[in-house]
């Protein structure tokens, strides 16, 4: 590594100071490297990535530390680095080039550029040398220059081609017919879609590597629990159980790897990603308030024992990302040998052979070739404990168990800990919060509210003023301007928050912040939702991007806010959001993988909300048993409202719904409503809960 630094040591991001040695002349993305490119008439080679992508490390060291190559990066071209997690924006625009030319997208990103910033040709990972079928990135480098210098007519005649077809592929679609879609089959349709690509014998969407995929879940989960189909449910149920099983998870010490390499699960890319465990999180959340599971639950505070533990910066925020790498070796920090097993076992015998036959650890490993184990459940714990030999009941093996756990957890803590990186993203941690806040509220976790409580009140302090929302802050330095999942997931966070507590500032934050949406990204004329604000950084196109990614889609979750705030709130905010379900609709249902989550917003659309009115002092034990009765149900299209006769402002914050609702002085009772039509006052939480049963029921 150089000890001389370059332009990127002066960037907040994590990722980009990871480079801030390498000998290419690295810019940031900005008017001086685009500047550069148009005086030198050098194409940009732009390069994406984040800082706990395994695949972008390697890349650097093969190629970008590597002196002869970063001399021939340097001569021919203006070398622009880019976190992905700073500006998914731009990443956004240039994985489609990757696309439009037929291969898969991915990290780390490598697309060459024109100086007006459109794109000529592009990929992902190039090796030093030709390796996979791939060629060599210096073969790359002069070939791409070469066509640059010698047959410019050529590239920027393809370069106005793939910048008019990004256009056409983020276009508005046809929304001719696409209301027909809103029909009460909407959800049995989409379900139908999704069973066609769920592998039922190891759960999960496709082959490998294998996401999880939450959101082709939850339109499962909805399936089966709104309409009674046994299969979906059975589906979600395989899933989870899967996922948990598998090495995908972290057994010790709890949160979720990125993916699996593999169909089984077995064997994960282990980065953790902040926004996976928020989505897996209120997975599980749901799926132990659907089928009553308690494996499910204890997931669950897994997860939330980990986000505090590892994920949480002393302000309250989360942070983004920890490493796949450790100590410069992918997985090193969690895999392990049978030797290290019996060496930190030794003193107890009996754990010792439980978790070695519970992890399936075995002399050879299954990591790699390396000898080393991903810990899984090779087998349930009753099924360890019949094959001991010695009589030993289940309650024994998951004491030995438990013991196993805490006993490697703390021999693995000492290892060299992957990466973190520090950046606190609004949009992630939007999700966090409001995937803790449920979790607080289903599993009556009070310190996973409070958890949420503080990390919004940081978000809100650092990245929120007058409804604008910056993308993230590390060590103090505020990065701007938020996108519009960032602006969505705030909000969304913001109303989690209300139902959960009954603060109505909460609700006033949402409506700020929506009303900033609406007139910094809705488009007038198109209809539909803009990915940047109006006011944001002029880019070869402005694009809407429906389909959910690794995160929901921000159209999406916007609807979901909006939806939420005109049922409770204003009934205004209600129609952008009808509008632009009913254009997406065909399209989400004919590919419910890509659109998720604009599926599960079409269905609240059709079905209509379960409206829970609370009336009551906040502080009130009668009133928090009501309201622990109806977060520990499964209502997916769910809104809560509080009325609180000591609190003014509560009658405001929910105004659509306050008309009529009142309980004598001193008492506490709610109302469940459907639509116009309201139940009678309900005192007593068991009797709740039962009529929420039957207004749930298919």
């Amino acid at each position: 590594m150089s000890t001389k630094k370059n332009r990127l040591a002066a960037e907040a991001s994590p990722y980009l100071q990871q480079h801030a040695h390498n000998p290419v002349d690295w810019y940031p993305w900005g008017d001086e490297a685009l500047s550069a490119a148009k005086r030198d008439d050098k194409p940009i080679l732009l390069s994406v990535g984040y800082s706990a992508c395994h695949w972008c490390h390697v890349m650097e060291r093969e190629c970008f530390e590597d002196e002869a190559i970063a001399e021939l990066m340097n001569e021919l071209f203006v070398n622009v680095k880019v976190d992905r997690e700073e500006r998914p924006d731009l990443d956004q625009i240039y994985q489609l080039v990757v696309q439009l030319m037929g291969r898969s997208g991915g990290w780390p990103l490598t697309v060459f550029l024109t100086p007006e910033q459109k794109p000529f040709f592009g990929g992902t990972y190039f090796p030093p040398a030709d390796r996979y079928g791939v060629p060599a990135f210096p073969k790359v480098l002069r070939a791409v220059a070469d066509a640059y210098q010698k047959r410019r007519g050529e590239v920027v005649e393809q370069a106005d081609e793939i910048t008019k077809s990004i256009a056409e592929i983020t276009g508005p679609s046809d929304p001719s017919g696409a209301i027909a879609a809103l029909g009460p089959d909407l959800l049995a349709r989409a379900a139908l879609k999704l069973g066609a690509r769920f592998d039922d014998k190891h759960g999960g969407f496709g082959a490998r590597p294998k996401f999880p995929n939450t959101f082709g879940l939850d339109v499962l989960l909805r399936r089966g629990a709104l309409e009674g189909d046994a299969r979906s449910q059975g589906r979600v149920r395989k899933a989870l159980d899967a996922m948990r099983a598998g090495g995908v998870y972290d057994h010790l010490g709890g949160g979720f790897h990125r993916y699996s390499t593999d169909a089984e699960w077995l064997v994960p890319h282990f980065e953790k990603m902040l926004y996976d465990n928020a989505l897996l999180l209120r997975a599980y959340v749901d799926g132990a308030r659907a089928f009553g599971e308690a494996r499910y639950a204890a997931t669950a505070r897994e997860i939330v024992a980990y986000l505090a533990r590892e994920m949480t910066s002393p302000d309250g925020g989360f942070f983004a990302t920890q490493d796949a790498d450790s100590d410069g070796v992918e997985g090193r920090f969690f895999v392990w040998t049978r030797g290290e097993i019996d060496a930190a076992l030794a003193d107890d015998d009996e754990a010792r052979r439980v978790a070695v036959a519970y992890f399936g650890v075995t002399e050879h490993g299954n990591f790699e070739d390396t000898g080393s184990s991903v810990l899984h459940e090779a087998e349930p714990i009753d099924a360890v404990a019949a094959r001991s030999g010695e009589g030993m009941s289940r309650g024994a093996a998951e004491a030995a168990l438990a013991r196993a756990k805490a006993r490697l957890f703390a021999v693995r803590e000492p290892r060299v800990k992957p990466f973190r990186d520090e950046k606190i993203i609004a949009s992630w941690n939007g999700l966090a919060i409001g995937a803790l806040a449920e979790a607080g509220a289903a599993l009556g976790d009070e310190a996973a509210l409070a958890m949420a409580e503080r990390a919004y009140a940081f978000v809100a302090g650092a990245l929120v003023a007058d409804g604008r929302v910056a993308r993230h802050v590390k060590d103090g330095l505020v990065k701007g301007p938020g996108f519009l999942d960032d602006h969505a997931f705030v909000a969304s966070a913001a109303l989690d928050l209300y139902e959960v507590t009954g603060e109505p500032k909460y609700v006033e934050d949402a409506r700020i912040i929506a009303d900033a949406i609406l007139a910094r990204f809705a488009d007038a004329e198109g209809g539909g939702f803009f990915f940047t604000a109006d006011d944001g950084e002029a880019l070869i196109h402005r694009a809407k991007d429906p389909f959910d990614h690794a995160i929901p889609s921000g159209v999406a979750v916007t609807c979901h806010v909006l939806l939420r705030l005109g049922a409770i709130a204003d009934e205004r905010y209600a129609e952008p959001a009808r509008r632009e379900l009913e254009r997406l609709a065909e399209q989400a249902v004919e590919n419910p993988l890509g659109l998720g989550r604009t599926v599960c917003e079409a269905v609240r659309l059709v079905r209509g909300s379960v409206d829970v009115v609370l009336v009551g002092r906040r502080d009130d034990e009668r009133t928090r048993a009501l309201a622990a009765a109806v977060f520990a149900a499964y209502l997916p299209n769910r809104n809560v409202a509080w009325l609180d006769p000591d609190d003014a402002r509560s009658r405001a914050a929910c105004a659509v719904l306050a008309e009529g609702k009142v309980a004598k002085p001193g008492e506490s009772v709610a109302y469940v409503c459907r639509g116009r039509t309201c139940s009678l006052p309900i005192a007593d939480p068991s009797d709740l809960a039962a009529h929420l049963r039957e207004t749930a029921a298919p």
